[in-house]
């Protein structure tokens, strides 16, 4: 078959074949972010473990992964945010200072951009087919720099998919569940999986937060024995738990959100604790043009990265004043002793502009035209910068949160704190 007919070829297969062709090449072929482009999400590697390890002023963690061996000997597996990356938790934008140690959560990867400047370790490429042990293969994926973090319920509702319950088993307050993860609507059912849960284990219905005993005092759920649940439809919060009768890979339950309500009461809590913690530390982007003028005078063209609330990018208006620092890769500010305004450079903001089409994923779609009259020397083109509307508050950030030296350990927090692989 020649190329051109290939091409004509795959223009007629249908779209779910061509997504699952494109999933299977990007499984095959480890991709390598280009800088001052995003990476196309389709071609990020997939994994999911549980959170055991946060540096959240770096944005970078460990995940202990769901291999195909033994869960419990993995060994947790560094991880760094792209600057772009986005984190979501409870299905709305959230830092990694947000996400409780333990949870587990689905990532989607790419090899280092720049590996002299990767602040975890830089392993080989085909390291994911690395078999280590009784942990099986996949626990150490060399793709350990993330566009997207999420959690079950932010992972369910971006795929469009619920948890189906079967069928629920207790005996003092403690049992299992029995629950496939699968479309809302389908007539295609997926493989049953078994989950535990406990007394702890947080219940939402509308405003209400329950406990198992409240669902055994109702009825709802049997004070002993087995249960039918006829294949309702909620939401789940997922952790890992150490497992007695050698069961090495059961996930546990740490939340049930038995309706929509409960859940985007989640969603509007975690968005208003997002939404302070930006306005205090500043919008992220990158830097696409700047037109140099005299005496230290400059225009600036920057995109602003995806995955915030739609009000923070609704403060970014034409003719309004703002400010602008240079960052690192781990978003932290690079210009200023005690404050991210110290050196910042300031001036109004000539036009927002909004992209036409699709917007690549980590982006989003917004371009600002910037003024200064003293432009620092971090914002160049393909740098990051962080910007903020003069309106938003102005705070000392903590000692953590940026630079206070030059050194190579500062800008770039090495991982010889991590094992060696």
């Amino acid at each position: 078959m020649t190329q051109l007919k290939l091409v004509r070829w795959i223009a007629t297969l249908p779209l779910s074949v061509c997504l699952l062709v494109s999933k299977a090449n990007a499984q095959e072929e480890p991709f390598r972010p280009e800088a001052g482009k995003f990476p196309p999400l389709e071609k990020a590697h997939s994994f999911r473990g549980e959170l055991t390890f946060v540096d959240h002023a770096n944005r970078r963690g460990s995940l202990r992964i769901q291999g195909a061996g033994t869960y419990f000997r993995n060994a947790p597996h560094p991880f760094a945010m792209l600057p772009y990356g986005i984190i979501r938790y409870h299905g709305a934008p959230a830092e990694l200072r947000d996400i409780p140690i333990g949870t587990v959560l689905h990532a989607r990867g790419f090899l280092p951009p720049n590996p002299k400047l990767s602040s975890v370790p830089v392993l080989p490429v085909n390291n994911r087919n690395k078999t280590v042990g009784y942990s099986g293969k996949g626990i150490a994926p060399a793709e350990n720099h993330l566009i997207l973090l999420e959690d079950e319920p932010s992972f369910c509702q971006r795929e469009g998919k619920v948890w189906k319950l079967k069928e629920v088993e207790l005996q003092n307050n403690t049992g299992k569940i029995t629950a496939r993860r699968e479309a809302k609507i389908d007539a295609n059912k997926a493989e049953e999986k078994t989950l535990t849960f406990d007394a702890a284990t947080r219940i939402w219905r509308g405003r209400e937060k329950l406990e198992v005993a409240d669902l055994v005092a109702d009825g709802i759920w049997p004070a002993n024995g087995k249960k039918t649940l006829n294949d309702q439809a909620v939401l789940l919060g997922i952790t890992w738990k150490p497992t007695p009768s050698n069961i090495f890979t059961r996930f546990h339950i740490s939340d049930i959100w038995l309706d929509d309500v409960a859940m985007q009461r989640a969603a509007r809590n975690q968005t208003e604790t997002h939404k302070a913690f930006i306005r205090t530390r500043w919008m992220p982007g990158w830097i696409d043009a700047v037109e140099y003028g005299k005496f230290g005078t400059a225009t600036v063209t920057a995109t602003l990265f995806g995955g915030m609330d739609e009000s923070l990018y609704a403060d970014f208006k034409k003719d309004s004043s703002a400010l602008m620092n240079a960052v690192e890769s781990n978003l932290k500010h690079t210009h200023g002793a005690y404050s991210p305004a110290h050196m910042a450079s300031k001036g109004p903001i000539l036009d927002v502009m909004k992209t036409k089409g699709d917007i690549p994923f980590g982006s989003s779609g917004i371009q600002i035209k910037f003024k200064t009259d003293l432009i620092i020397e971090g914002i160049r083109p393909g740098r990051n910068i962080r910007v903020r509307p003069s309106h938003w508050p102005h705070v000392n950030i903590p000692r953590e949160e940026y630079l206070g030296g030059n050194t190579p350990e500062e800008r770039f927090p090495t991982p010889a704190i991590f094992p060696k692989y």
